[in-house]
């Protein structure tokens, strides 16, 4: 896994992922109008949240182009709706409030499904799946939560990472940033002694300074990723589901997730706790 995400990523690409979220701002000049399939099909394009600077799921590449597992599957939603595609990259907090102002009509942005995130946005059926971990350098001793006791630890802000930290190390000293890159650097540049992340922080760090440097040393539980839409919009819900079904059941999302991550299409729960997949 380590040699297939090295020959994707150089250390300057995981590092400046950060540079994607300068077009974040210019969401504040958009006129915020919450737009229906029917409306995106006559305008022609679909607005797609996605994450700026979370290798290999949504980053910025080195010629400036939204690229990554979403914006892939991002793509292929465009194409089955017959429209553009408008890529936003937007920071970890900011993807829920871009959906529901109606910045974007859809996100396709790492979306980890939590019961508490479904209370705002309306979820899909599952199209990916992310373990979220805590990493460190392997010289840092650390084999159960009782060693994170005071230790200073960097979580991208209202992350499923920051969710899992806060609740598995009360006493720990939290650092929040604003995206994943800068939560990578902090752990880089001694900020911090260990970060939460998804399964692929271990190599975005050894990527970024020496091999085997850093590794995973917790894991504190697999989550699953769904495109968001607004609550109560059945026809985004609808079509964001059948979409799914459809790269399932024809081979396309397995193309994607072996571009991506190097591995099959895992088995999706059929139902998750708390967590509609339909609108209800």
């Amino acid at each position: 896994m380590t040699d297939f995400f090295n020959q994707r990523f150089g250390r300057r690409s995981v590092l400046a992922g950060g540079a994607a979220l300068i077009a974040l701002p210019l969401l504040g000049t958009r006129t915020a109008l919450a737009a229906s399939v029917a409306d995106v099909k006559k305008k022609g394009t679909v607005t797609i949240g996605i994450q700026g600077d979370n290798q290999p799921w949504g980053f910025v590449n080195s010629s400036g182009v939204q690229d990554g597992y979403d914006a892939d599957v991002g793509a292929l939603f465009g194409k089955e709706l017959g429209v553009k595609v408008e890529f936003v990259p937007l920071a970890v907090a900011n993807r829920i409030p871009a959906l529901v102002t109606g910045k974007v009509d859809v996100l396709f942005a790492t979306m980890s499904m939590t019961a508490e995130r479904a209370k705002s946005i309306q979820y899909s059926k599952p199209y990916a799946a992310n373990d979220i971990i805590l990493a460190a350098a392997k010289t840092t001793k650390i084999t159960s939560a009782a060693d994170l006791a005071g230790m200073s630890i960097g979580v991208p802000r209202s992350s499923a990472q920051d969710t899992a930290v806060t609740k598995v190390a009360p006493t720990a000293n939290i650092l929040r940033f604003d995206d994943d890159a800068a939560t990578i650097q902090a752990l880089v540049s001694g900020q911090v002694q260990a970060v939460g992340g998804n399964q692929f922080y271990p190599l975005r760090l050894n990527a970024a300074t020496k091999p085997d440097t850093y590794e995973r040393k917790l894991t504190f539980f697999t989550t699953y990723n769904g495109a968001g839409s607004r609550l109560g919009e059945k026809d985004w819900n609808e079509t964001l589901n059948a979409f799914i079904d459809k790269i399932k059941s024809n081979g396309d999302l397995e193309k994607i997730y072996q571009k991506w991550m190097g591995a099959s299409v895992p088995k999706f729960p059929d139902s998750i706790e708390g967590i509609p997949y339909t609108v209800q």
